[in-house]
């Protein structure tokens, strides 16, 4: 069951493509990614003075019989990257207007970076949430730990909880109600950030279907401890463009209630509403320096990803 999130082409697409953190990492093998802590490295940084206690073997004897002064030697690290994915488990995760759900897409971008970092020698870890953080797993970087996250997510899939629905509430209440019934992960995210190493990737993968405030306020602790955030925002076509059409009965995932209405009557507002809501999103966690990118189901994972991460490339 754990290869339902492997996509051997999606895996091939974006395999020539380095997964690089903006932010200073830590580590103590050799991998592909560059700290700023000093050490023994065959890539040289710079000199500084020589003060009493320094290593005689680090001294730059050259520079000493042309200025008469002491200077050591100072390198640059090449350290691993520790990648810790966040993947949304909600009730919300579980729609798709297609044959894919958010939740599945959502796995398979989780996986397809999982395997990446692994293939560059980096540690990855995974932490599943809904309302709270609910399934996670340590930082490894053996090949053997990909199926282990796998199998952690396809173990944590969301199914639908049973609940007494309410028939045609207002309109009006009902957004009141959605707007109440939003998870604040402001805590989760917290918890989650005081239980992994500072200073590395955290890559969030969700529909962002929760409490705004709560969601910069956790991404903010987040990036406090010096970790570089991704934001992966996975949608439905359909949650985007709303295209349905004639009478239709909505009911709610998170949500115990049915409405009947036209779609068509309702588009404008909805995509307007939706629009604002996406500018929303994207401006805060571009105010606290995450890298947002969205994310449409109905876009091959393959070219977003590639496209993505070919992306990030450029910005070092």
């Amino acid at each position: 069951m754990t290869s339902h999130y492997f996509h051997p082409e999606t895996l091939k697409r974006i395999s020539r493509l380095d997964l690089r953190a903006r932010c200073v990492v830590d580590g103590f093998l050799s991998g592909m990614h560059k700290s700023r802590h000093f050490g023994n490295s065959v890539e040289f940084r710079q000199h500084r003075q020589y003060v009493s206690g320094d290593d005689l073997r680090s001294v730059d004897w050259k520079v000493w019989a042309k200025q008469d002064r002491l200077y050591v030697k100072q390198y640059e690290v090449d350290t691993n990257l520790r990648l810790t994915i966040l993947v949304d488990a909600s009730q919300s995760m579980r729609y798709g207007s297609g044959t894919v759900t958010k939740y599945d897409y959502a796995c398979t971008a989780a996986v397809s970076l999982a395997y990446l970092a692994i293939r560059q020698q980096d540690a990855v870890g995974c932490i599943v949430f809904d309302k709270d953080a609910r399934n996670s797993l340590p930082s490894k970087m053996k090949q053997s730990h990909l199926v282990a996250v796998a199998d952690r997510m396809f173990r944590s899939t969301p199914v639908e909880e049973k609940k007494v629905r309410a028939e045609n509430l207002d309109l009006n209440k009902l957004l009141e109600n959605v707007r109440a019934s939003q998870p604040n992960l402001q805590d989760a995210f917290r918890e989650t950030a005081e239980s992994i190493r500072p200073n590395g990737l955290v890559v969030l993968i969700s529909d962002l279907f929760m409490q705004r405030e709560g969601l910069f306020q956790g991404l903010q602790y987040i990036r406090s401890r010096g970790h570089d955030v991704l934001i992966l925002h996975i949608l439905d076509d359909m949650e985007i463009d709303f295209t349905l059409g004639g009478p239709t009965r909505f009911e709610g995932l998170e949500l115990a209630a049915q409405v009947r209405c036209n779609p068509r009557s309702l588009r404008k507002g909805y995509v307007e509403a939706v629009n604002e809501y996406l500018e929303e999103v994207k401006q805060g966690c571009i105010r606290l320096q995450c890298d947002y990118s969205l994310f449409r189901t109905k876009t091959p994972l393959d070219a977003a990803l590639s496209a993505y991460l070919s992306r990030r490339q450029r910005m070092f």
